[in-house]
């Protein structure tokens, strides 16, 4: 039997997760098995009584960074019991995530992911542990838990098993390289507004058709950006 998709956490908010994966589609695989967390906190290799995770950057400026030993130790111990798995720092300089990164880890047997906090972490832990730094959009939150909750999201629901009618997945917004067309559903007529007749049709052909231009139009109305855009990110 295959192992279950592997997700191991270093942080320093542990009761954080599993947070909303403990609910809905990624709640029940959870259970199930169809995949694991595992959270490690990394002030348990904090340095003195107070166990500090961070100090003043190099060369001054403003906040705190996270200690390379600190972290480099805390990642030492989550690599030791999965050497395999890829080693994600969320961050918010670093590349951005896309459904195809999304897909390529979910193919994948799990990942590390660290959650930064402060101003940062020391770029030394970064470039020894082989860190790829990996940004959910650009803006900065208080920390990459919440960036690491959207990547497992993400992830989770293109695990085998977890999302019923898994022929739906190809068709979502960003697997094709665009957004996705309108959606409708009963009642057929809701304050004036009617369901398109081409659906109610029975023509899968123009259905298809409609489909396909109301993709292009939507993708071209709001992210141009997309039009014609390889996928690609790798690991």
């Amino acid at each position: 039997m295959a192992k279950p998709w592997a997700a191991s956490v270093l942080t320093i908010f542990p009761e954080m997760f599993p947070g909303p994966l403990a609910v809905s589609l990624a709640g029940r695989a959870l259970e199930a098995g169809l995949w694991s967390l595992e959270t490690l906190d990394i002030r348990e290799f904090g340095i003195g009584r107070h166990r500090a995770v961070d100090d003043t950057p190099a060369g001054g400026g403003p906040g705190m960074v996270m200690r390379a030993d600190v972290v480099g130790a805390a990642l030492d111990r989550a690599i030791a019991g999965a050497p395999e798995l890829p080693r994600i720092l969320l961050s918010p300089r670093g590349r951005p995530l896309s459904q195809s990164l999304l897909r390529e880890l979910a193919e994948g047997p799990g990942a590390h992911l660290v959650c930064g906090r402060f101003e940062g972490v020391d770029e030394r832990v970064i470039e020894a542990k082989g860190l790829d730094e990996v940004s959910i959009g650009d803006y900065v939150l208080a920390g990459g838990e919440l960036a690491a909750l959207v990547l497992l999201d993400g992830v989770v629901r293109l695990l085998p098993g977890v999302v019923g009618a898994e022929a739906s997945l190809s068709q979502e917004s960003f697997e094709q390289g665009g957004l996705e067309y309108p959606h409708y559903t009963r009642p057929r007529s809701w304050e004036g507004w009617e369901i398109p007749d081409v659906l109610l049709s029975g023509d899968h052909g123009k259905i298809a058709e409609w489909r396909r231009r109301e993709a292009e139009r939507v993708t071209k109305e709001r992210r141009p950006d997309l039009l014609g855009k390889n996928k690609g990110g790798k690991v």
